[in-house]
């Protein structure tokens, strides 16, 4: 008979556990404070409510009223759900008549605390209870054996009551409480990071959980109002999908000649080049080009907002407000100092999972890597990340800048580990005039072309020309054209005095 599963209320926190907590056992949540312990525990016992099954919440550090405009904070009426808050040291027992309390041994102020809760789960028969939190009564107890004994009376209570329970600790004591990690059934830990700016970084980790599998690691998660929200670790094993590989178009059929054919499904391709050289553009020509087909198509955009964005792409001959109004093409301008790398990895699954996104660009890599400089592991999340999207059969397309005004400077990125195909972009002299060519350098889809290309952006859009020969300086970073072979701009004057 398969294992009854507790939903936590929270979707993430459920796909990590894989169904949920186990019925009818004990877990212990551990977090400094201000890690989400509290709203964790409302997730919870809502939930339960949510499921017909009562639910008790036992707090012995804050007031019944505080715990339910912390609620009322996130949108929820505790009274109107029928959430039961006890409040084991009420107002009446720190007044002036119950004063000769302090008094007395630590064993029996313990005692009278588990045989408070002990009568009210004989009274109400909750199927859910959360208790917080463990640090009181580990300071009652006073002593390890006496604690440990009463937390053990208290699990074998809630067992024979068939509860499932979360008992919440703030770690108070300067070590970890090992007495009760060996206890509980299982073991999650809440953690924060406060880095030098920007939103502190909050992750969990499950440290134990008997019994089911269970994804390991650290995960991400936010609270905000509304609660938490968890972003499981992306394994991209876990995420193949059976796709048919061909190539599709940029939309230039020069560029598409270059590439061997096109941008490979299941691959990603890295433009790289210095400041504006074209390589957003080039992006976005291509996004064009997937939206023309009828598929949707995600943008990511770290470093430039939209109100440059849009106008510019108009003005090269790329409209993408009318298929941003038909949410075929969804438009996300990231605030750098707030996403983390989980929550990025969650929205890109969201959109290729739940709206069948085709296309995919990350723009710009930099800009990723500064965004989340508290994060660990930057760039084998990115490679995870770009693993599931090849797996799912979705093209992508990274931006990355090089240093310095015209690319002389070194790359923040190993590109042969990254990526699967390279198009370089570059600026070159010629007659004069500082001009772009395009080049791709690797590809391990496409048989591509090793030419050099001159590039521009004009009012049509991306514009690629013949192969150009006579070459220098390319490796060094700025090329010199010395061929007498035309060049795209060479008809402009000509034009200028026809005009």
């Amino acid at each position: 008979m398969p294992q009854q599963r507790c939903s936590t209320g929270i979707s993430g926190l459920d796909d990590i556990l894989q169904g949920g907590l186990p019925q009818g056992h004990l877990y212990l949540f551990e977090g400094e404070p201000g890690t989400g312990k509290t709203t964790l525990g409302m997730h919870f016992l809502l939930a339960g409510l949510a499921a017909g099954e009562s639910g008790l919440y036992v707090t012995l550090s804050e007031t019944a009223n505080e715990l339910k405009e912390v609620a009322k904070s996130h949108g929820w009426d505790l009274d109107q759900a029928g959430l039961e808050v006890f409040e084991l040291v009420s107002a009446e027992q720190l007044g002036p008549d119950a004063e000769q309390s302090i008094i007395h041994p630590a064993e029996l102020e313990l005692n009278q605390t588990v045989q408070g809760v002990m009568a009210r789960i004989e009274a109400n028969r909750p199927k859910r209870v959360v208790f917080d939190s463990l640090s009181e009564m580990r300071l009652l107890a006073q002593d390890p054996l006496r604690y440990r004994r009463q937390v053990l009376a208290l699990k074998h209570f809630f067992a024979h009551h068939d509860c499932t329970v979360l008992m919440l600790d703030d770690l108070s004591a300067s070590t970890g409480d090992m007495q009760l990690r060996s206890i509980a059934h299982g073991v999650v830990w809440l953690q924060q990071i406060v880095g030098e700016y920007g939103a502190d970084k909050r992750f969990l980790r499950v440290a134990k959980m008997r019994g089911i599998g269970f994804r390991s690691g650290e995960h991400d998660f936010t609270l905000k109002t509304g609660g938490l929200e968890v972003f499981p670790r992306l394994i991209a094993a876990e995420h193949h999908k059976t796709f048919t590989p061909e190539n599709v178009s940029t939309g230039n059929e020069a560029f598409d000649a270059a590439l061997g054919g096109g941008l490979a499904r299941g691959s990603n391709t890295l433009f790289v080049g210095p400041s504006g050289v074209g390589k957003t553009t080039t992006a976005i020509a291509c996004v064009h080009a997937t939206l023309r087909r009828g598929e949707k198509a995600a943008y990511y955009l770290f470093d430039e907002g939209l109100g440059t964005l849009l106008p510019r792409a108009k003005a090269l001959g790329y409209p993408l407000q009318d298929y941003m109004d038909d949410e075929q093409f969804l438009l996300s301008a990231l605030d750098p100092a707030e996403v983390t790398a989980g929550e990025f990895a969650s929205r890109v699954r969201r959109s290729v999972e739940q709206d069948g996104v085709r296309t995919v660009v990350i723009d710009s890599l930099n800009a990723y890597l500064q965004a989340m400089p508290g994060s660990k592991f930057l760039m084998l999340q990115m490679h995870e990340l770009l693993t599931y999207l090849n797996k799912r059969g979705v093209m992508t397309i990274l931006v990355l800048g090089q240093h310095g005004i015209l690319g002389q400077g070194r790359l923040d990125i190993d590109l042969s580990y990254l990526s699967d195909a390279v198009v370089l972009f570059r600026y070159f002299e010629a007659r004069g005039n500082l001009l772009k060519a395009v080049s791709v350098a690797k590809s391990r889809t496409n048989k591509h072309a090793n030419t050099i290309h001159e590039f521009r952006l004009g009012g049509q859009g991306v514009e690629v020309g013949v192969a150009l020969t006579d070459f220098e300086g390319v490796v060094s970073g700025i090329s010199r054209y010395a061929g007498e072979m035309a060049l795209l701009s060479d008809g402009d004057d000509d034009r200028r005095s026809a005009g």
